[in-house]
């Protein structure tokens, strides 16, 4: 449908990534809300645009960076520490630098929420969306453990 409208002069391309056209006339429909659906998980997120006719318009999967981060902060922190170790100048020892702000979150959590949050709005921006739905599903391992001893 985009391909023959951007064929026929209707469309023209509004973005690239994610691919969007943009009609070049306005048209009269009577259009109900699109609800975007949120999937988190701890490596992936799944986003789903969603008609009312439970008809999915766009779906993709959002790959979290989580893993990178932590092995990044992990090479930093042995390079700092052999650094301390060489016998070169002399470093000072800290101490007082071990508070953490109200509200901190790891850095490869922070990631997670700030790109869920940059796709949401990004998405809010390229189709009307009425509703947000997010599924909170909590997981008990203990339970998880105790079935597998069980067997």
């Amino acid at each position: 449908m985009a391909r023959s409208l951007l064929k026929a002069g209707k469309a023209k391309v509004f973005k690239r990534y994610p691919f969007t056209i943009i009609l070049n006339k306005l048209v009269a429909l009577d259009f109900q809300g699109l609800q975007l659906k949120i999937d988190p998980g701890s490596k992936q997120t799944g986003f789903a645009i969603v008609a009312q006719s439970e008809e999915v318009i766009f779906a993709m999967v959002l790959v979290h960076r989580g893993q990178q981060i932590k092995n990044a902060l992990e090479r930093r922190r042995t390079l700092r520490r052999g650094r301390r170790h060489r016998k070169t100048r002399y470093r000072k020892c800290r101490f007082l630098n071990r508070k953490r702000k109200k509200g901190w979150l790891p850095p490869s959590l922070r990631h997670r929420v700030l790109t869920v949050e940059t796709w949401v709005n990004r998405l809010c921006k390229l189709s009307p969306v009425s509703s947000l739905a997010i599924e909170l599903v909590k997981f008990d391992t203990q339970k998880i453990q105790v079935r597998l001893v069980g067997h």
